[in-house]
């Protein structure tokens, strides 16, 4: 079988990530990356092997060999790629957070259904074998009666233009609070009763610190921290009467150590080895165009949609609006 040609908008650190993913990986070719400036798209694409270099975004999604397209922009340059890849027949994977908001998602699966070309969001976590294994740990009964979620993630990156800008869809909630949200809907399920929060913001008016607590109807609570001012333990504990488990990284867990309510180590678990951990959203992508899908069963279009309500909720009642907001779709 010929390698599948996998193209990029955008040549920031991000891409550089999925750029050594798509080197390391079987049957995949890292064939073209555009970028704004030739310039860059031609050293990006020097530096990593790619066959062809774009100085445009309108010109990799006319080359009629690229078969998926990984968006690896600011959030707020989403929506508008994203809906012309599927303008012009290219599959999609869209790093988080999917859009600025709900409203820009729910056009570009509507198009996607309608144009039947696969879209699908770029939340790595979501696809990662060890997020299984996590979810068999908690359902085993090994915790017994699991009752409490906490999950922190910190970086200190207020400084970073994509985090401090209002324009580009910029705070802690769309950047990194993605993953301890996705973290508790992965293994607490959706059934949420209700939501607390509090909320920092900086001089440009974002989010730059939150804590967030859901509430389920069956009494269980998540705990959830996020913050761009400085670095945390990035833990995820999820905890029972019988005991818990500690998670070491939610970004990309390696390792998950099960204790007894009276503290005492019972297993150890460790995520298999990985090249980057992006190559299970890519391979997933891939299974699924060569199935005829427009979506994947590890983040279907509705389990993004509910993530980005629940993210314009919370800027709403933080009174944050991005541009976007005020956009027609």
């Amino acid at each position: 079988m010929e390698k599948f040609k996998v193209g990029i908008i955008g040549a920031g650190h991000i891409a550089c990530k999925m750029a050594q993913t798509l080197c390391e990986m079987e049957g995949v070719e890292p064939y073209a990356v555009a970028s704004r400036n030739y310039e860059n798209a031609q050293g990006f694409a020097d530096e990593w092997g790619f066959t062809r270099a774009y100085g445009s975004y309108d010109d990799l999604v006319n080359d009629p060999e690229v078969e998926l397209i990984y968006i690896a922009t600011p959030h707020s340059h989403h929506y508008e790629q994203a809906r012309m890849c599927l303008e012009k027949g290219k599959p999609v994977l869209c790093e988080k957070a999917f859009t600025a908001n709900a409203r820009e998602a729910e056009s570009l699966f509507k198009l996607a259904k309608e144009k039947q070309v696969f879209i699908t969001e770029a939340i790595w976590t979501r696809y990662m074998p060890f997020s299984q294994t996590l979810r068999e740990l908690v359902n085993s009964g090994i915790l017994g009666r699991v009752m409490m979620l906490t999950a922190s993630i910190g970086y200190p990156v207020s400084g970073k233009e994509r985090i401090y800008n209002l324009n580009l869809c910029g705070g802690a909630l769309l950047d990194i609070g993605v993953y301890p949200i996705n973290f508790a809907l992965m293994l607490f399920g959706n059934e949420i009763t209700g939501i607390t929060s509090a909320c920092v913001k900086g001089t440009t008016g974002v989010d730059l610190q939150n804590s967030i607590t859901f509430v389920y109807k069956n009494h269980r609570m998540a705990a959830l921290q996020m913050t761009a001012f400085c670095s945390n333990d990035r833990q995820g504990i999820i905890s029972g009467d019988k005991g818990y488990i500690i998670v070491d990284n939610i970004n990309n867990p390696q390792e998950a150590v099960v204790y007894s309510a009276n503290h005492e180590e019972i297993s150890r678990h460790y995520c298999p080895s990985q090249i980057t951990g992006f190559e299970y959203q890519v391979q997933a992508s891939i299974d699924a165009i060569r199935q005829g899908k427009i979506e994947t069963p590890y983040m279907p279009h509705s389990e993004t949609l509910r993530v980005m309500r629940l993210l314009d909720d919370l800027r709403y009642e933080w009174g944050i609006r991005f541009p976007a907001d005020d956009k027609e779709v």
